[in-house]
């Protein structure tokens, strides 16, 4: 199946806004803060049009004890082989439409995710630069994997430039 990297959609901003209101409603409990993250929060960046939340909580368990009405919103938890972090997935029309990844409270402020979202929002040339590397891996691959392999040179220039700005240890971006 092809890799799909759509131009951005301002949509994506008030989807992600309503997934996160949803989630406070149903769960008040269980999250300190959920936001929006990954390439759809990036205004004007292309992306794979699923819309990536991270949510953060005081206890991981607590938050797995209620995977039964997560579900009920459609979240579905995954194994995907991120220690320290619940990850979900939600369908819509038959597609994958959301990504959840529940992290503890206490890496907030230090989440690569994070801070790449935002060095991408104030950096459009390098946000630029991402775009046009995904769009050229999507046309070169057709599994994710290594579409994600593609694009890890450039997540990790971007996220040590990231976390350099904000006086953090440079670390890998991905997680094992």
């Amino acid at each position: 199946m092809a890799i799909e990297v759509a131009g951005y959609d301002p949509a994506w901003a008030d989807k992600a806004a309503a997934a996160c209101a949803e989630l406070r409603d149903r769960v008040p409990e269980l999250f300190t803060v959920i936001e929006h993250i990954g390439s759809t929060a990036v205004p004007g960046l292309a992306a794979k049009p699923i819309i990536d939340l991270m949510a953060a909580t005081y206890d991981l368990d607590e938050v797995a004890a209620h995977d039964g009405t997560l579900g009920l919103l459609g979240y579905e938890r995954h194994d995907a082989g991120m220690p320290g972090r619940l990850f979900y997935g939600r369908d819509e029309l038959g597609r994958r439409a959301y990504h959840l990844h529940v992290v503890p409270a206490q890496t907030w402020s230090t989440r690569n995710e994070l801070l790449l979202r935002d060095y991408l929002r104030a950096h459009p040339a390098d946000a630029r630069r991402y775009a046009d590397l995904k769009r050229d891996l999507a046309s070169k691959h057709e599994s994710g994997n290594d579409y994600t392999r593609g694009k890890t040179g450039l997540i990790q220039e971007l996220t040590d430039r990231a976390r350099a700005a904000a006086g953090l240890d440079l670390v890998p971006v991905w997680e094992e």
